[in-house]
């Protein structure tokens, strides 16, 4: 049974980091650099904002019951092939979940300019996936 109230609470969490995203960082990649408080922070904001957009999926996978994911990436194709998310949003998720994991297990090799830009530039991607998890809900009627 898919759990309606914690799927929205989930996107409420999102919504959260969104904001707080916007309220750190900077105007400029010259002050995003000198700052290393912004810089970890704002990492860590797109971190967890992709580890929700993950338990959201892991909430509709097991929901549904459609089937058990063997990994993180499992449950975006599982999430397109039931069509409940759009094949377009499935390839920008797995890139998300790439880039997580590059913030996550390497850490050294994090490029500044890559996270800045996707800070400032990509935040509606997190618009559009509640979006089309709302969508979602309201097809399966959970």
């Amino acid at each position: 049974m898919l759990d309606r109230d914690r799927i929205l609470a989930k996107l409420d969490e999102l919504d959260g980091y969104g904001r707080e995203l916007c309220q750190i960082v900077p105007q400029t990649i010259e002050e995003y650099l000198r700052k290393v408080e912004k810089r970890r922070a704002t990492e860590r904001l797109l971190q967890i904002s992709v580890e929700c957009i993950l338990d959201v999926c892991h909430l509709f996978v097991s929901g549904l019951r459609l089937g058990l994911p063997a990994q993180e990436d499992d449950l975006v194709g599982r999430m397109d092939a039931a069509g409940l998310i759009s094949p377009d949003l499935a390839g920008l998720l797995r890139k998300m979940r790439r880039f997580r994991n590059i913030l996550v297990h390497e850490y050294g090799e994090v490029d500044d300019h890559i996270v800045f830009e996707t800070a400032r530039e990509r935040l509606n991607d997190l618009v559009r996936f509640r979006g089309e998890i709302l969508k979602a809900l309201e097809t399966v009627g959970g």
